[in-house]
């Protein structure tokens, strides 16, 4: 099973929010926006906070996701 990182805390800082924006601007749960930016690497991640993440950032889901293994 592969490794990704989130690129949250990157997209999130080139527009100037904090975490707790992310999380309000997307209607993600604080707590799961903060674990996803926080951790170094993640096996799982819900398609839908993935999508939405993505939306809210204006980017691609792929743009989203640093694959770290494969």
């Amino acid at each position: 099973m592969g490794r990704i990182r989130l690129k949250i805390r990157e997209l999130a800082s080139e527009k100037g929010w904090t975490l707790k924006e992310v999380s309000k601007r997307s209607e993600i749960p604080y707590s799961t926006v903060t674990n996803y930016a926080s951790s170094p690497s993640l096996s799982t991640v819900d398609y839908t906070a993935l999508h939405k993440l993505a939306r809210l950032f204006d980017v691609a889901i792929e743009d989203l996701v640093e694959i770290l293994e494969e």
